[in-house]
């Protein structure tokens, strides 16, 4: 029985979804429903009770996988064994990571990483675009947001807070949006990688919207519309940890609070047919166990 299959089933009632468990899995959510229901056919008997609404287990789909899940544990402290005594934690690692991102989140942590293997020679390339990462020759890059279905393996690492904000300043002299509708009459700072033509995603309950926003600034890189923001130039949709400081220090305020983003997930993703090196499973390890929150 192929084990990807198996993982698969165990990945939907862990996550509590198909769509989940092929993020996790990094596969379509169509291959994860067919490994399920092909799973199902095998064994003869229905795992998953499935509506509109939610995947639940059933009675013996719940005993199923705790069984599986001895088994896969098992396999996979096998298999590390093995790779652990055969491959070498040396050699180059290239990373791509978003540049506010890193200078603000995993610096502190790349120097416990390079403390830990000095063998490794790491090279970590600030880039705020969609790179390429089998083009690009990178081992694996950190993406912030939610992934496409693709052939590439995904590792979440955790997610983070989006806010709306503006200085003082600003909302003194154009006064505080109050709904989505009043973002027309603001001057907006708009991230250029942000999905949408000219709108910004916003939520209150259950339902999210596209708002059309008018920018007076665009830009790629997080970091120029924090500065534009802190000078009063307008609102911007930023992450938590870009605007921390300013808020704390009273730069920046936060407005329409009801109507904020999900957190959106922070992954590092890497190439699903690249041979994993000794560097590159150290590097998947030590990000995954590590707070960032």
């Amino acid at each position: 029985m192929d084990i990807s299959v198996l993982r698969t089933f165990v990945s939907v009632i862990d996550e509590g979804s198909f769509s989940g468990a092929a993020l996790r899995m990094g596969i379509s959510r169509s291959l994860c429903s067919k490994h399920v229901a092909d799973l199902e056919a095998d064994l003869g008997v229905r795992l998953l009770t499935r509506t509109t609404r939610k995947v639940t287990p059933t009675a013996t789909g719940l005993s199923y996988c705790q069984a599986l899940r001895d088994v896969l544990t098992r396999l996979d402290e096998a298999t590390e064994a093995v790779k652990a005594t055969s491959a070498s934690l040396s050699g180059s690692l290239k990373i791509g990571s978003p540049i506010f991102y890193t200078l603000k989140v995993l610096q502190p942590h790349l120097l416990e990483f390079m403390e830990r293997y000095r063998d490794v020679q790491l090279q970590i390339v600030l880039d705020d675009g969609a790179s390429d990462i089998v083009g690009d020759g990178f081992d694996a890059v950190i993406r912030i947001g939610n992934l496409k279905d693709s052939t590439l393996h995904a590792r979440r690492l955790h997610a983070v807070r989006i806010m709306l904000v503006a200085a003082p300043d600003y909302l003194s002299r154009n006064g505080r949006p109050e709904k989505p509708a009043d973002l027309l009459r603001h001057d907006c700072l708009h991230y250029t990688n942000l999905p949408g033509n000219l709108t910004w995603p916003l939520r209150r309950g259950s339902r999210t919207i596209r708002q059309p926003v008018r920018p007076i600034f665009f830009s790629n890189n997080t970091e120029m519309l924090h500065s534009m923001a802190l000078n009063g130039k307008g609102l911007a949709l930023l992450p938590e940890f870009v605007v921390r400081d300013g808020i704390a220090a009273g730069q920046l305020e936060v407005v329409m609070c009801e109507y904020a983003l999900p957190d959106l997930p922070v992954n590092l993703v890497y190439p699903s047919g690249k041979l994993m090196t000794g560097a590159m499973r150290s590097f998947l390890d030590f990000a995954t166990k590590l707070r960032l929150d």
